[in-house]
């Protein structure tokens, strides 16, 4: 599938969590792309200011809406005139949603059902919501409530008067909000030990362009109800920490500490289960998953799931690259010499 943005041209689209990770970096792409406005919903007050004065030059066809996708009545508001909704916001600390749980419910959960409702009700084009390898044979409580989310949005198609609804689902992306690279940064800043919770763990690493790729493609694409998952490579965590040591520190070999696995934590992630593989259609960088039926069964009948490990492993020369490649590494002067 080939990326072509032109509809988006002069098109109304809103990104909720238009302040975060996703937000920050999609909003660019569709600058490129030419749309009629860009509306940000997000509860952050202070990252709304700080993102207008940064497209200040855009001003025009920028608007920015506070609210909580809790709440319908904004959530319903914010939609009117909307053409396409990117649907980034949620909570997503695997730690924290095992310890407050009804949290991650309202938002995650409720908050997705608000998507559906304020979205119908206006007549929205497409909602492309952004789920998780951890909605996948999920174990923790915030991958539950991906797994059901995606479940509420795929659904939605059946009783839609206009709007069709689809999902991607991708992996680690690359220096995402809490996840594994800018922690592992902080604690090499500080001369920490590197903490990893079992030396076989692997997990996908995913560049955001690539992510916002897969996005668009899925709104180009979409006819509602699809699941659009990103084939990516995939790397040992204790090859990410080697990599990230040697970068930031200069030493062949930084320290490292096996600590146990965390309540909620997997070996290995999963991005399509056994199962799914029935239905799904295969690309060259894409899986499209539609079950409409039991009758819908694409793939061939082996049950192989495809998950961080048997996906292409990344060796600790390519993790440095990537690094390097998406500005979360050092000028490679600063760190040529070796340390003992």
């Amino acid at each position: 599938m080939k990326r072509n943005d032109e509809f988006l041209k002069g098109k109304t689209v809103l990104v909720t969590g238009g302040t975060g990770t996703f937000g920050n970096f999609i909003i660019p792409y569709l600058l490129d792309a030419k749309v009629g406005q860009v509306r940000v919903f997000s509860r952050d007050e202070d990252k709304q200011y700080h993102m207008r004065q940064k497209y200040k030059e855009h001003e025009s066809i920028f608007s920015f809406v506070l609210g909580d996708v809790r709440d319908y009545r904004r959530f319903e508001q914010a939609m009117a005139g909307v053409d396409y909704v990117f649907h980034a916001a949620a909570l997503k600390h695997i730690d924290t949603s095992e310890i407050q749980p009804m949290e991650y419910v309202r938002t995650n959960l409720l908050g997705t059902e608000n998507l559906v409702r304020a979205a119908d009700c206006n007549d929205v084009t497409k909602v492309v919501f952004v789920s998780t390898d951890k909605a996948v044979k999920p174990v923790n409580l915030y991958g539950m409530t991906k797994a059901v989310s995606e479940k509420i949005i795929t659904a939605a198609n059946a009783t839609a008067k206009k709007t069709r609804f689809l999902c991607v689902r991708y992996g680690n992306v690359l220096g995402s909000r809490g996840s594994v690279v800018p922690f592992f940064k902080g604690v090499i800043e500080q001369g920490k030990t590197i903490p990893i919770t079992h030396p076989e763990m692997t997990r996908f690493m995913l560049p955001l362009d690539n992510a916002i790729d897969l996005v668009l493609k899925a709104a180009q694409y979409g006819n509602g109800g699809e699941i659009f998952v990103k084939k990516m490579p995939g790397c040992r965590i204790t090859d990410l920490a080697e990599a990230m040591g040697r970068v930031y520190s200069g030493k062949e070999r930084y320290p490292t500490e096996i600590i146990g696995i965390r309540p909620g934590e997997k070996i290995h992630e999963t991005l399509v289960s056994a199962e799914e593989m029935l239905y799904a259609k295969e690309y060259e960088q894409e899986f499209v998953l539609k079950r409409t039926d039991k009758n819908n069964i694409v793939g061939e009948l082996k049950l192989e799931e495809y998950n961080s490990k048997n996906t292409v492993q990344l060796s600790v020369p390519e993790i440095e690259k990537m690094l390097r490649d998406n500005g979360w590494a050092p000028e490679k002067e600063n760190t040529g010499k070796k340390k003992n």
